[in-house]
Protein backbone atom coordinates (compact mmCIF):
# COMPACT_ATOMS: atom_id res chain seq x y z
CA UNK A 1 0.00 0.00 0.00
CA UNK A 2 1.33 3.77 -0.99
CA UNK A 3 1.94 5.52 1.76
CA UNK A 4 -0.18 9.41 1.26
CA UNK A 5 1.70 11.00 4.03
CA UNK A 6 5.32 12.48 5.00
CA UNK A 7 5.61 14.50 7.90
CA UNK A 8 7.82 17.39 7.65
CA UNK A 9 8.25 18.81 11.15
CA UNK A 10 7.12 19.10 14.87
CA UNK A 11 6.26 21.02 17.66
CA UNK A 12 5.91 19.25 20.55
CA UNK A 13 2.61 16.98 19.02
CA UNK A 14 2.00 19.20 16.64
CA UNK A 15 2.83 18.19 12.89
CA UNK A 16 3.53 20.00 9.95
CA UNK A 17 2.92 17.33 7.15
CA UNK A 18 1.53 16.62 3.77
CA UNK A 19 -0.77 14.27 1.77
CA UNK A 20 -0.55 12.92 -1.68
CA UNK A 21 -3.32 12.27 -3.33
CA UNK A 22 -4.43 12.02 -7.42
CA UNK A 23 -4.87 15.44 -7.87
CA UNK A 24 -2.19 16.97 -6.11
CA UNK A 25 -0.31 17.45 -2.69
CA UNK A 26 -1.63 19.27 -0.08
CA UNK A 27 -0.08 20.50 3.32
CA UNK A 28 -1.15 20.10 6.91
CA UNK A 29 -1.98 21.19 8.94
CA UNK A 30 -4.88 21.61 6.44
CA UNK A 31 -8.85 23.85 6.89
CA UNK A 32 -10.89 22.04 3.97
CA UNK A 33 -14.05 24.54 3.02
CA UNK A 34 -17.01 22.61 2.91
CA UNK A 35 -18.76 22.26 -0.67
CA UNK A 36 -21.16 20.03 0.16
CA UNK A 37 -23.41 19.90 -2.73
CA UNK A 38 -20.21 20.07 -5.11
CA UNK A 39 -20.25 24.00 -4.43
CA UNK A 40 -18.80 25.83 -1.90
CA UNK A 41 -21.51 28.67 -1.00
CA UNK A 42 -21.46 31.75 -2.74
CA UNK A 43 -17.41 31.26 -4.38
CA UNK A 44 -16.32 30.20 -7.53
CA UNK A 45 -13.18 27.67 -7.82
CA UNK A 46 -11.10 30.60 -9.34
CA UNK A 47 -11.42 32.70 -5.86
CA UNK A 48 -11.07 28.92 -3.83
CA UNK A 49 -8.25 28.75 -5.65
CA UNK A 50 -7.42 32.43 -5.25
CA UNK A 51 -7.71 32.04 -1.47
CA UNK A 52 -5.23 29.22 -1.36
CA UNK A 53 -7.43 26.61 -0.67
CA UNK A 54 -6.05 22.94 -1.39
CA UNK A 55 -8.63 20.59 -0.49
CA UNK A 56 -12.26 20.82 -0.38
CA UNK A 57 -14.55 18.32 1.22
CA UNK A 58 -17.93 17.66 -0.25
CA UNK A 59 -20.91 14.88 0.58
CA UNK A 60 -21.58 11.74 -0.61
CA UNK A 61 -25.30 11.83 0.66
CA UNK A 62 -26.50 14.96 -1.11
CA UNK A 63 -24.77 13.98 -3.82
CA UNK A 64 -26.09 10.73 -4.19
CA UNK A 65 -29.25 11.99 -3.81
CA UNK A 66 -28.69 14.74 -6.22
CA UNK A 67 -27.83 15.18 -9.13
CA UNK A 68 -27.38 11.66 -8.53
CA UNK A 69 -24.45 9.13 -10.13
CA UNK A 70 -25.69 8.94 -13.72
CA UNK A 71 -24.57 12.51 -14.24
CA UNK A 72 -21.85 12.27 -12.36
CA UNK A 73 -20.39 9.63 -14.06
CA UNK A 74 -21.47 10.81 -17.39
CA UNK A 75 -19.18 13.49 -17.06
CA UNK A 76 -16.45 11.24 -15.19
CA UNK A 77 -16.45 12.55 -11.79
CA UNK A 78 -16.83 15.08 -9.28
CA UNK A 79 -13.82 17.45 -10.07
CA UNK A 80 -14.69 17.54 -14.02
CA UNK A 81 -18.54 18.14 -13.03
CA UNK A 82 -17.82 21.25 -10.69
CA UNK A 83 -14.19 22.49 -12.32
CA UNK A 84 -12.11 21.75 -9.57
CA UNK A 85 -8.83 20.00 -10.25
CA UNK A 86 -7.41 19.26 -6.84
CA UNK A 87 -7.90 16.87 -4.09
CA UNK A 88 -11.56 16.58 -2.96
CA UNK A 89 -12.32 14.57 0.28
CA UNK A 90 -15.96 12.96 0.28
CA UNK A 91 -17.70 12.34 3.70
CA UNK A 92 -19.52 8.93 3.49
CA UNK A 93 -22.76 10.38 4.22
CA UNK A 94 -23.38 8.22 7.19
CA UNK A 95 -23.62 11.72 9.74
CA UNK A 96 -26.47 13.03 7.23
CA UNK A 97 -28.12 9.64 7.25
CA UNK A 98 -27.80 9.34 11.09
CA UNK A 99 -29.60 12.82 11.73
CA UNK A 100 -32.69 11.59 9.89
CA UNK A 101 -33.61 9.49 12.92
CA UNK A 102 -36.99 8.50 12.32
CA UNK A 103 -36.24 8.52 9.02
CA UNK A 104 -33.68 5.69 8.88
CA UNK A 105 -33.44 2.33 9.78
CA UNK A 106 -30.11 0.66 10.96
CA UNK A 107 -29.09 -2.88 9.54
CA UNK A 108 -25.91 -5.11 10.33
CA UNK A 109 -25.82 -4.57 6.28
CA UNK A 110 -26.34 -1.21 6.04
CA UNK A 111 -29.11 1.37 6.67
CA UNK A 112 -32.75 2.22 5.72
CA UNK A 113 -33.47 6.00 5.39
CA UNK A 114 -36.02 8.25 3.60
CA UNK A 115 -34.26 10.80 1.42
CA UNK A 116 -34.86 14.37 2.86
CA UNK A 117 -35.81 15.60 -0.63
CA UNK A 118 -38.85 13.52 -1.86
CA UNK A 119 -39.02 10.71 1.20
CA UNK A 120 -37.82 7.93 -1.73
CA UNK A 121 -36.31 4.73 0.00
CA UNK A 122 -32.65 4.08 0.24
CA UNK A 123 -30.47 1.64 1.19
CA UNK A 124 -26.37 2.21 1.89
CA UNK A 125 -24.12 -0.29 2.79
CA UNK A 126 -20.06 0.06 3.01
CA UNK A 127 -19.91 -1.26 -0.07
CA UNK A 128 -21.85 1.11 -1.90
CA UNK A 129 -20.80 3.85 -0.16
CA UNK A 130 -17.64 3.12 -1.84
CA UNK A 131 -18.78 2.40 -5.28
CA UNK A 132 -20.42 6.18 -4.87
CA UNK A 133 -17.17 7.60 -3.63
CA UNK A 134 -15.67 5.73 -6.65
CA UNK A 135 -17.97 7.11 -9.30
CA UNK A 136 -17.52 10.85 -7.63
CA UNK A 137 -13.44 9.90 -7.92
CA UNK A 138 -13.36 11.09 -4.75
CA UNK A 139 -9.25 11.65 -3.61
CA UNK A 140 -9.94 10.89 -0.14
CA UNK A 141 -12.89 8.18 0.73
CA UNK A 142 -14.34 8.18 4.16
CA UNK A 143 -15.78 4.41 4.91
CA UNK A 144 -19.50 4.12 6.40
CA UNK A 145 -19.88 4.87 9.93
CA UNK A 146 -22.50 5.46 12.59
CA UNK A 147 -22.29 8.19 14.64
CA UNK A 148 -23.63 7.89 17.52
CA UNK A 149 -25.78 10.29 19.66
CA UNK A 150 -24.86 12.26 22.81
CA UNK A 151 -25.23 10.93 25.70
CA UNK A 152 -25.20 7.49 24.78
CA UNK A 153 -25.13 4.44 26.97
CA UNK A 154 -21.88 2.33 27.08
CA UNK A 155 -23.65 -0.72 25.95
CA UNK A 156 -25.30 1.30 22.57
CA UNK A 157 -21.80 2.16 22.04
CA UNK A 158 -19.84 -0.07 21.93
CA UNK A 159 -22.31 -2.13 19.67
CA UNK A 160 -22.06 0.70 17.44
CA UNK A 161 -18.33 0.78 17.73
CA UNK A 162 -18.22 -3.25 16.60
CA UNK A 163 -20.79 -2.55 13.32
CA UNK A 164 -18.52 0.35 12.90
CA UNK A 165 -15.69 -1.73 12.87
CA UNK A 166 -17.38 -4.53 10.64
CA UNK A 167 -18.47 -2.08 8.00
CA UNK A 168 -14.93 -0.47 7.69
CA UNK A 169 -13.87 -4.05 6.61
CA UNK A 170 -16.54 -4.34 4.61
CA UNK A 171 -15.34 -0.62 2.85
CA UNK A 172 -11.92 -1.87 2.22
CA UNK A 173 -12.92 -5.11 0.76
CA UNK A 174 -15.48 -2.96 -1.72
CA UNK A 175 -12.55 -0.13 -2.53
CA UNK A 176 -11.25 -0.77 -6.58
CA UNK A 177 -9.73 1.69 -7.16
CA UNK A 178 -6.10 2.04 -5.73
CA UNK A 179 -5.13 5.66 -6.63
CA UNK A 180 -7.71 6.45 -4.20
CA UNK A 181 -7.32 7.16 -0.29
CA UNK A 182 -9.73 5.52 1.93
CA UNK A 183 -9.85 6.53 5.85
CA UNK A 184 -11.38 4.84 9.08
CA UNK A 185 -13.36 6.34 11.53
CA UNK A 186 -12.60 6.39 15.27
CA UNK A 187 -15.95 6.06 17.28
CA UNK A 188 -16.20 5.32 20.60
CA UNK A 189 -18.73 7.79 21.69
CA UNK A 190 -17.61 9.41 25.32
CA UNK A 191 -15.59 6.60 26.99
CA UNK A 192 -11.99 7.34 26.06
CA UNK A 193 -11.39 3.49 26.86
CA UNK A 194 -13.28 2.38 24.17
CA UNK A 195 -12.11 5.46 21.71
CA UNK A 196 -8.68 3.36 22.43
CA UNK A 197 -9.83 0.16 21.60
CA UNK A 198 -11.08 1.43 18.57
CA UNK A 199 -8.82 2.85 17.73
CA UNK A 200 -5.98 0.09 18.03
CA UNK A 201 -9.06 -2.53 16.01
CA UNK A 202 -8.69 0.32 12.89
CA UNK A 203 -5.56 0.86 12.73
CA UNK A 204 -4.32 -2.94 12.31
CA UNK A 205 -6.23 -2.72 9.08
CA UNK A 206 -4.76 -1.38 6.11
CA UNK A 207 -6.26 2.25 5.69
CA UNK A 208 -4.86 5.25 4.16
CA UNK A 209 -5.23 7.40 6.89
CA UNK A 210 -7.87 8.22 10.29
CA UNK A 211 -10.47 10.19 11.05
CA UNK A 212 -11.65 10.99 15.01
CA UNK A 213 -15.70 10.66 14.68
CA UNK A 214 -18.62 11.70 16.48
CA UNK A 215 -17.43 14.32 18.29
CA UNK A 216 -19.15 18.16 18.47
CA UNK A 217 -22.48 16.31 18.82
CA UNK A 218 -23.45 18.08 22.22
CA UNK A 219 -20.47 17.34 24.11
CA UNK A 220 -18.97 19.60 27.02
CA UNK A 221 -15.78 20.94 25.05
CA UNK A 222 -13.85 19.33 27.73
CA UNK A 223 -15.07 16.18 27.45
CA UNK A 224 -14.38 16.61 23.36
CA UNK A 225 -10.49 17.42 24.02
CA UNK A 226 -10.74 14.13 26.49
CA UNK A 227 -11.61 11.99 23.80
CA UNK A 228 -9.59 13.29 21.23
CA UNK A 229 -6.33 12.87 23.83
CA UNK A 230 -7.31 9.42 24.37
CA UNK A 231 -7.50 8.51 20.55
CA UNK A 232 -4.64 10.29 19.34
CA UNK A 233 -1.70 8.76 20.97
CA UNK A 234 -3.24 5.67 18.99
CA UNK A 235 -2.68 6.68 15.69
CA UNK A 236 0.03 5.79 13.87
CA UNK A 237 2.72 8.71 13.02
CA UNK A 238 2.95 8.04 9.27
CA UNK A 239 -0.34 8.54 8.22
CA UNK A 240 -3.03 11.81 8.61
CA UNK A 241 -5.25 12.13 11.09
CA UNK A 242 -8.82 14.19 10.64
CA UNK A 243 -10.96 15.37 13.18
CA UNK A 244 -14.34 15.69 11.35
CA UNK A 245 -16.84 18.86 11.75
CA UNK A 246 -14.59 21.02 13.65
CA UNK A 247 -14.78 23.54 14.21
CA UNK A 248 -14.32 27.06 15.64
CA UNK A 249 -10.98 29.21 14.58
CA UNK A 250 -9.89 27.91 18.80
CA UNK A 251 -10.93 24.39 18.60
CA UNK A 252 -8.63 23.65 15.50
CA UNK A 253 -5.99 25.42 17.28
CA UNK A 254 -6.35 22.99 20.06
CA UNK A 255 -7.05 20.01 17.51
CA UNK A 256 -3.33 21.11 15.97
CA UNK A 257 -1.82 21.09 19.54
CA UNK A 258 -3.14 17.60 20.10
CA UNK A 259 -1.46 16.25 17.23
CA UNK A 260 -4.52 16.42 14.30
CA UNK A 261 -3.81 17.37 10.64
CA UNK A 262 -6.93 17.93 8.73
CA UNK A 263 -10.57 19.71 9.99
CA UNK A 264 -13.43 20.83 8.27
CA UNK A 265 -16.44 22.92 9.33
CA UNK A 266 -19.09 25.03 7.88
CA UNK A 267 -18.74 27.32 9.98
CA UNK A 268 -17.03 29.92 7.83
CA UNK A 269 -19.05 29.65 5.15
CA UNK A 270 -22.28 29.97 6.99
CA UNK A 271 -21.70 32.13 9.53
CA UNK A 272 -20.41 34.54 6.56
CA UNK A 273 -23.91 34.71 4.95
CA UNK A 274 -25.70 35.52 8.24
CA UNK A 275 -23.14 38.36 8.80
CA UNK A 276 -21.05 36.71 11.77
CA UNK A 277 -17.53 37.25 10.16
CA UNK A 278 -14.10 36.13 11.92
CA UNK A 279 -11.19 38.60 12.65
CA UNK A 280 -7.75 39.12 14.11
CA UNK A 281 -9.65 40.97 17.38
CA UNK A 282 -12.77 38.36 17.54
CA UNK A 283 -15.81 38.13 15.75
CA UNK A 284 -17.57 40.79 14.27
CA UNK A 285 -21.88 40.92 13.73
CA UNK A 286 -22.01 43.49 10.83
CA UNK A 287 -25.46 43.89 10.91
CA UNK A 288 -24.64 46.24 13.98
CA UNK A 289 -25.58 49.75 13.75
CA UNK A 290 -22.40 50.74 15.33
CA UNK A 291 -21.07 50.19 11.08
CA UNK A 292 -23.40 51.72 9.76
CA UNK A 293 -21.27 54.77 9.08
CA UNK A 294 -17.71 52.91 9.91
CA UNK A 295 -15.42 53.91 7.12
CA UNK A 296 -12.40 51.28 8.06
CA UNK A 297 -11.67 48.21 6.41
CA UNK A 298 -13.35 44.62 8.36
CA UNK A 299 -9.69 43.81 9.22
CA UNK A 300 -7.12 46.43 9.48
CA UNK A 301 -4.73 43.08 9.96
CA UNK A 302 -6.21 41.20 7.07
CA UNK A 303 -5.10 41.69 3.02
CA UNK A 304 -7.91 39.19 2.14
CA UNK A 305 -9.64 40.93 -0.81
CA UNK A 306 -12.79 42.06 0.96
CA UNK A 307 -10.39 43.59 3.56
CA UNK A 308 -8.56 45.95 0.79
CA UNK A 309 -11.54 47.06 -0.80
CA UNK A 310 -14.50 47.62 1.07
CA UNK A 311 -15.38 49.59 4.65
CA UNK A 312 -17.40 48.10 7.17
CA UNK A 313 -20.03 50.21 6.53
CA UNK A 314 -20.44 49.14 2.87
CA UNK A 315 -20.46 45.27 3.67
CA UNK A 316 -23.37 46.00 6.39
CA UNK A 317 -25.25 47.77 3.64
CA UNK A 318 -24.87 44.54 1.40
CA UNK A 319 -26.12 42.49 3.94
CA UNK A 320 -29.14 44.46 5.35
CA UNK A 321 -29.94 44.83 2.09
CA UNK A 322 -29.90 41.05 1.37
CA UNK A 323 -27.39 41.63 -1.66
CA UNK A 324 -26.06 38.67 -2.85
CA UNK A 325 -22.82 39.96 -3.51
CA UNK A 326 -22.79 40.35 0.79
CA UNK A 327 -22.61 36.46 1.15
CA UNK A 328 -20.09 37.00 -1.68
CA UNK A 329 -17.31 39.37 0.38
CA UNK A 330 -18.28 37.44 3.14
CA UNK A 331 -17.28 34.53 2.70
CA UNK A 332 -13.66 35.44 0.89
CA UNK A 333 -12.88 37.09 4.29
CA UNK A 334 -14.55 33.78 6.61
CA UNK A 335 -12.54 31.62 4.33
CA UNK A 336 -9.44 33.61 3.87
CA UNK A 337 -8.97 33.95 7.48
CA UNK A 338 -9.95 30.26 8.32
CA UNK A 339 -6.96 29.23 5.45
CA UNK A 340 -4.63 31.77 6.75
CA UNK A 341 -4.99 30.45 10.72
CA UNK A 342 -3.77 26.67 9.25
CA UNK A 343 -1.09 28.50 7.22
CA UNK A 344 0.58 30.55 9.51
CA UNK A 345 0.18 27.35 12.02
CA UNK A 346 2.25 25.40 9.63
CA UNK A 347 4.64 28.07 10.00
CA UNK A 348 5.29 28.60 13.78
CA UNK A 349 5.52 24.67 13.91
CA UNK A 350 8.55 25.26 11.76
CA UNK A 351 9.58 27.76 13.72
CA UNK A 352 8.97 25.52 16.82
CA UNK A 353 6.77 28.30 18.22
CA UNK A 354 3.39 26.86 17.81
CA UNK A 355 2.47 27.38 21.62
CA UNK A 356 2.88 30.91 21.38
CA UNK A 357 1.11 31.10 18.12
CA UNK A 358 -2.06 29.72 19.48
CA UNK A 359 -1.99 31.73 22.54
CA UNK A 360 -0.93 34.92 21.35
CA UNK A 361 -3.87 34.79 18.75
CA UNK A 362 -6.45 33.02 21.54
CA UNK A 363 -5.93 36.38 23.35
CA UNK A 364 -6.52 38.93 20.92
CA UNK A 365 -9.73 37.21 20.00
CA UNK A 366 -10.60 37.78 23.94
CA UNK A 367 -11.22 41.33 22.39
CA UNK A 368 -13.97 40.19 21.35
CA UNK A 369 -15.71 43.32 18.85
CA UNK A 370 -19.75 42.72 18.86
Amino acid sequence: MKKIYRLIRTDGAARHGEVETAHGTFETPVFMPVGTQGTVKAVSPDILESLGAEIILSNTYHLYLRPGMEIIEKVRGLHRFMNWNHPILTDSGGFQVFSLNALREITEEGVWFASHLDGSRHFLTPAKVVQIQETLGSDIMMCLDECVAFPSTRGYVQASMDLTTKWAKASLEAKTREELALFGIVQGGMYGDLRCQHARELTQLPFDGFAIGGLSVGEPKGLMWEMVEATVPELPEDKPRYMMGVGKPEDILEGIERGVDMFDCVMPTRNARNGMLFTSRGPVIIKNARYAGDTEPLDSECDCYTCRNFTRAYLRHLFMSKEILSAILNTIHNLHFYLNLTRNARRAIDEGNFVGYKEQLIQSWKETES
